[in-house]
């Protein structure tokens, strides 16, 4: 049986990767904040095909918890076959008004709490020589948008972290790539003054398809998605 640990699965692109692997009958841990929003995308992957759904309540500003989380993934599941991360946040504020507080937890948010999982879970995925790793990155990973700085910047720094990560799994049965979208018709688009380019379904089926189906050979790759 495949099992996928997916982050920030309550709305958006993370909610439509968990359905999709729901309809290919993925066992799923989603891993998030306690909310109705979380329990709503687990209901629906159960009435999607999962044929086991486990929800897991972790804070992405705590590392306890993460670590907390992926223990209760390890002891349920043993090593996931594919690690998606795709929890993250972006503030909209000018580099003047960005407060130390908005920075930090950009950077714990969008890189530390990735950082933390991978750490936790990648001995019993090397021990098993099998599984994949992505990150949702962005378009922003590779261009500077106003007002957008600290999201930016941990975008950037998400893709270093997993060519840094590519290098050490080289040769070691596991890979590791990052999606990175562009517009994309979610809730964290809205008021950004961009139009959607792309719907959360397509990258959806983008992320399941490195997460499940890619061959190791993409391992370190970057893939950008611009739309139509």
């Amino acid at each position: 049986m495949t099992r996928v640990l997916i982050t920030g699965a309550s709305r958006g692109i993370g909610r439509a990767t968990a359905i999709a692997g729901a309809t290919r009958g993925v066992e799923l841990g989603l891993l998030g904040r306690s909310s109705a929003e979380q329990r709503e995308t687990a209901d629906l992957c159960r009435e999607c095909g999962a044929p086991r759904v486990l929800e897991l309540n972790a804070d992405a500003t705590s590392a306890e918890q993460l670590q907390r989380a992926a223990s209760e993934f390890l002891d349920a599941y043993g090593p996931p076959d594919a690690l998606i991360h795709n929890a993250g946040i972006a503030g909209r504020t000018s580099v003047e008004d960005t407060t130390l507080a908005s920075w930090a937890e950009h950077l714990q948010v969008n890189l530390t709490a990735p950082f933390v999982l991978t750490r936790a879970l990648l001995p019993a995925m090397r021990e098993r020589n099998s599984g994949h790793i992505v990150f949702v990155g962005s378009v922003s990973s590779t261009l500077g948008t106003a007002n957008l700085s600290a999201y930016c910047a941990t975008k950037w720094a998400i893709v270093g972290f997993m060519k840094s990560l590519a290098a050490e799994l080289s040769d070691s049965g596991l890979m590791t790539c990052a999606v990175l979208p562009g517009s994309t018709d979610t809730r964290m688009l809205a008021g950004s003054g961009f139009p959607p380019r792309m719907t959360a379904d397509v990258v959806a089926t983008t992320l399941l398809h490195y997460a499940l189906d890619a061959p190791l050979a993409h391992n370190g790759a970057s893939i950008e998605m611009f739309g139509v």
